[in-house]
């Protein structure tokens, strides 16, 4: 591993690419992650974001789509509807062009921070 210099899990999370070497593609479709980095050989099947992304994004989202209605209603006093469709686009289109970026930056910021799952610990008196 310390063949490798070391890559910002940042510029590697918005490339989607390999946490450790930098070059190697993190994703085989939009959100399924490779078994393997092709240039490295780093293995991805303990890498998981869970659902950390979905929530950041819940948050980010939601605050512009509820922006964009408020907007659409009582400044340009779009019909109810047109502002619901303004509100669900804004919606749909930070989730789906969000989702992927920050999945790979939790996955490369798992990997530089060598988080792994919680063991209790032991108690030597036991």
């Amino acid at each position: 591993m310390s063949d490798y210099p070391p890559v910002s899990p940042y510029a590697a999370g918005l490339g989607g690419k390999c946490p450790r070497c930098g070059k190697g593609a993190l994703f085989d479709g939009y959100l399924s992650l490779r078994k393997a980095c092709d240039v490295c050989g780093l293995d991805y099947g303990r890498a998981d974001s869970a659902d950390g992304p979905a929530v950041f994004i819940i948050f980010i989202a939601g605050f512009f789509a509820v922006g964009a209605a408020f907007v659409a209603r009582f400044v340009w006093f779009a019909p109810i509807w047109l502002a619901f469709l303004i509100s669900a686009g804004v919606a749909l289109g930070l989730t789906f062009s969000l989702l992927r970026p920050f999945k790979a930056t939790f996955i490369a910021l798992q990997f530089a921070n060598k988080a792994a799952e919680g063991r209790p610990e032991q108690n030597p008196s036991d």
